[in-house]
């Protein structure tokens, strides 16, 4: 596969999708209803695409990433992407905010989130030119793009635009999957080459919770599906073959970012020209990693 390298010499990435401000709050013990509870808050850069970025960067790909934030937060979160490494493509909107997250954080690191999308729900197909996607050696599209009208339009024109090229979808909700319909997601996602989702939203798409079944039915509708399982590891399906790789063990702090990082790695390590199974040991070392501190993006220095 011919890929085209960026100044830092990796393969180029096209990245499409959102921008969050995260809030993590990872409290001392229960909620207390109607009282208090101590609790570690943060503030993170987040999105499963600005994380899928940042990642791709730290892993050595050349990145443009395209995205819609607040008009108030654009050069400020221009500025960080660079300094991640990522090559930023932020529309600046006037009337809605930058989309913003709360994640609470449980005592074994898993998380459950509070979603307002804010500006991400603005994405629009002019926000991404033809260059972009011409020059990019492969798309990855975060699935949140896909459950809200214009945005699901837009990642629709780059599909169309990208014909030819690896095109990967992270699925990123598993609720937002089930208000939507599995249909109606297989659908809107047709066109692209790899599925990255996770055990919980696998079993959605597919109505089972079997792995095999998963594999059989998504590989209908994709060439390549790779679902991440966590500390379980990662099955990948392609070519009518099924691979499983485990995962290191590990003491998770917080998962928040986890599968943004295995995407990442594999991603680079596909262009890179790796074999499936090196891609898939580099994905579940690369996620188990990201759950040792707290946020979604590579940690600074």
């Amino acid at each position: 596969m011919t890929t085209r390298a960026g100044a830092n010499g990796g393969a180029r990435v096209l990245v499409i999708g959102d921008v969050m401000i995260d809030i993590l709050v990872r409290p001392e013990g229960p909620i207390a209803p109607g009282s208090d509870r101590r609790a570690e808050i943060v503030s993170r850069p987040g999105g499963s695409a600005a994380n899928q970025a940042s990642w791709l960067a730290h892993f050595g790909a050349a990145v443009d990433f395209v995205a819609r934030v607040g008009e108030a937060d654009r050069r400020r979160e221009s500025a960080r992407l660079r300094r991640a490494g990522v090559t930023p493509h932020l529309t600046g909107d006037a009337h809605r905010e930058t989309g913003r997250l709360i994640a609470l954080v449980g005592p074994d690191g898993e998380r459950s989130f509070l979603t307002d999308r804010g500006a991400n729900l603005a994405l629009a197909a002019s926000d991404i030119s033809d260059a972009l996607v011409d020059h990019a050696a492969a798309v990855q599209l975060s699935g949140y793009s896909f459950f809200a009208e214009g945005p699901r339009a837009a990642l629709a024109s780059v599909m169309a635009r990208a014909a030819g090229k690896p095109v990967g979808v992270d699925p990123a909700s598993a609720q937002f999957l089930r208000e939507a319909g599995a249909e109606n997601f297989l659908a809107w996602t047709r066109g692209a080459t790899m599925l990255f989702p996770n055990g919980e939203e696998a079993a959605v798409l597919t109505g089972s919770d079997d792995p095999q079944i998963q594999g059989r039915r998504l590989a209908a509708h994709y060439p390549q599906v790779v679902v991440k399982r966590g500390a379980a590891g990662c099955d990948a399906f392609a070519n009518g073959d099924h691979l499983h790789v485990a995962a290191p063990q590990v003491e998770a702090r917080d998962s928040t970012g986890a599968g943004d990082a295995f995407v990442a790695a594999f991603l680079t390590a596909k262009l890179a020209g790796a074999t499936l199974e090196a891609c898939l040991k580099r994905a579940v070392a690369a996620g188990a990693a990201a759950t040792g501190f707290l946020g979604g993006q590579p940690e600074a220095g």
